[in-house]
């Protein structure tokens, strides 16, 4: 066949398979429009899910009569003029083929009118781009553009939708996911005629609070720490939830570079290593953050629908996330955060102190491989909590049991913890009992503390030796005989340019040919660790991400096994002058919200949540 041009409108038709998947996609754009417009309110009615009516109506700048041809019209756009504003776009929109795409596959219509006009000005367009006829229309000032019959002249695809439910449900998620990135915009959104969404806008922390509760639930508000970080140009500032927090799905996650919402695997993948030794296992972080940085420095013409964006530093861009959140992490600690029960009516109190007890004891049989002797052993026999106890042999594995015994003189050997105690008042109060030799009972100025012993003590000793690890050289060995390890020319280049960032972490690897490495010296931790697999993964990480974590992310587990087994176990009496001591150093410790496991290690109990749990004062 001769080659030909195509029809305006099939060309359209095209381009919207690649805007317009669903009604959602359509919502979307047009939101992003009046973003773009400087609305301070955005009315958004829906019907059958939008496959019959999506209507989006503005109080922006709006568009002059004149220019309306044009904004139906393919590359036509106010945003940008040259290349140099595509490599620094600032607003949501910048390609000009949104309005064209989802009028080649529905009715649309649009009203516009500028703030000195004397009216509106109304244009129906089909994807032709073709007979345009401004009629006058009484619309105020913004814009509203009509979409109906959604998919009406391409019926393959209309057979795609899903139901009304799950195609609204879409809509509703993405309005949210939006007025979470403007807080100075109001959102109203109707389906069926019924309001389901009214957001006024939110300027103080109070009311930007607010609307992250009713979009997350208070539950997030409630257990998340406020950050903001800056450095080298980049800016981080929002919500992460705490470790105890988390959820099966990764349905509350909000990110935003420079108020668009993303999707990144390198920032998934920053966000996800840094809430790596505090997780509990299968669980997913929640947040809501906003990173902002030059426009100039990320890449927003990088997906078709604008979801996906491209660092032009994305080992800076990963490094700062990392760390902001790693750190933010660190800092949640008694007297900083207090992680309290839902106290509901009229529970009593021995019901959710059992509950507790009984979810406690599973998770420790479940994580820890702690298992609870049905036998008290008499308090004389026991050693002090924090004197070293190796293991029975061949209850480990090798490599755990040298590093036990390599480490064990980094454990304090007397009976109170060497830390300066915290002055008055203290967070986690003073030690009352020890119950069924588990659990650690203290009185606070507003109410108790209960403590998995065995958890914060795992936490304390594990935070111990990270520190003890990473402030010193770390101590390698050579190996009898070097490894060969063979990879990809690009891999041995990568490998070549970062020999001093594996000589830190204790690796010799030198190249000794184009595809081949040696590995001369190894940390003396990883011994038993399977060494070529682990290069391999080093390698595709830094070559994916600009860095990786893996080798200090094996040592930590390492260390994790050994902090583990040197905790003080269940049924060990402890006296209060130890239950104290404990208590005074968990004030003290890193991510001590979390065993090495992910689990709780403490919760507070207030006196008006005691009062509520035996009706005092109703």
């Amino acid at each position: 066949m001769r080659i030909h041009s195509l029809p305006t409108q099939l060309v359209n038709q095209i381009a919207a398979g690649e805007v317009v998947e669903r009604p959602s996609s359509v919502v979307k754009e047009l939101v992003e429009n009046c973003f773009d417009a400087g609305a301070s309110h955005i009315f958004i009615e829906i019907e059958q899910g939008g496959a019959r009516l999506i209507k989006i109506r503005d109080n922006g700048c709006g568009i002059f009569k004149e220019d309306l041809p044009l904004a139906l019209s393919r590359h036509a756009t106010s945003k940008i003029s040259s290349l140099k504003d595509l490599e620094q776009v600032v607003s949501m929109g910048f390609r000009g083929e949104a309005l064209p795409s989802i009028s080649s596959v529905s009715r649309l219509t649009l009203i516009s009118r500028i703030s000195d006009a004397d009216c509106a000005w109304k244009v129906i367009a089909d994807g032709t781009e073709d007979n345009f006829d401004p009629q006058p229309d009484p619309h105020p000032q913004g814009t509203t553009i009509d979409v109906r019959d959604l998919f009406y002249n391409t019926p393959a695809r209309r057979k795609f939708l899903k139901t009304e439910k799950t195609e609204f449900a879409h809509i509703e998620t993405l309005v949210q996911r939006m007025a979470l990135s403007r807080f100075d915009i109001g959102f109203t959104l109707s389906h069926n005629q019924k309001e389901i969404l009214n957001l006024k806008p939110a300027e103080t922390d109070a009311e930007q609070e607010q609307r992250i509760a009713g979009i997350c639930g208070s539950a997030f508000i409630e257990n998340s720490v406020k950050i903001d970080f800056a450095a080298s140009g980049l800016s981080v500032t929002g919500w992460v939830g705490l470790p105890t927090f988390s959820r099966s799905q990764q349905d509350m996650q909000f990110f935003y570079v420079n108020g668009r919402l993303v999707r990144d695997k390198l920032v998934s993948h920053a966000i996800k290593q840094a809430y790596q030794d505090v997780l509990f296992h299968g669980r997913h972080s929640v947040f809501v953050l906003y990173l902002t940085l030059d426009p100039a420095l990320v890449d927003v013409n990088a997906h078709p629908a604008k979801l996906e964006v491209r660092f032009r530093e994305g080992r800076l861009v990963h490094d700062f996330l990392f760390s902001a959140l790693h750190r933010s992490l660190a800092d949640i600690r008694p007297g900083k955060n207090i992680i309290e029960l839902d106290a509901g009516l009229p529970v009593q109190l021995h019901q959710v102190a059992s509950a507790a007890v009984k979810a406690v004891e599973e998770g420790r049989e479940l994580f820890s491989g702690d298992r609870v002797s049905q036998q008290t052993k008499p308090t004389s026999d026991l050693k002090p909590i924090y004197s070293p106890r190796p293991p029975q042999q061949g209850s480990l594995p090798l490599q755990v049991e040298e590093v036990v015994n390599a480490y064990a003189s980094l454990y304090p050997k007397t009976e109170s913890v060497a830390q300066p105690i915290q002055s008055d008042p203290k967070p986690l109060g003073n030690a009352i009992a020890h119950l069924h030799n588990i659990f650690i009972l203290a009185e606070t100025a507003s109410g108790i503390i209960l403590v998995d012993t065995h958890a914060a003590h795992e936490r304390i000793t594990y935070e111990r030796l990270k520190q003890q690890y990473q402030n010193g050289s770390i101590p390698s060995q050579p190996l009898l005989l070097p490894i060969k390890i063979k990879v990809s020319t690009a891999e041995a280049d990568l490998a070549e340019q970062e020999y001093d960032f594996f000589m830190s972490l204790g690796f010799e690897l030198n190249r000794s040919g184009p595809e081949t490495l040696v590995l001369r010296s190894i940390p003396v931790l990883l011994g038993n660790t399977d060494l070529e697999t682990l290069i391999r993964d080093v390698l595709s990480d830094m070559t994916e991400y600009g860095m990786s974590r893996r080798i200090q992310d094996k040592s930590n587990e390492i260390l994790s096994a050994v902090a583990c087994h040197g905790a003080v176990r269940a049924r060990r009496r402890l006296t209060v002058d130890e239950m104290n001591a404990l208590l005074r150093d968990m004030e003290q410790t890193e991510r001590i919200g979390q065993c090495n496991h992910g689990r709780p290690t403490w919760i507070a109990l207030s006196t008006q949540e005691l009062d509520k749990f035996f009706l005092r004062g109703q």
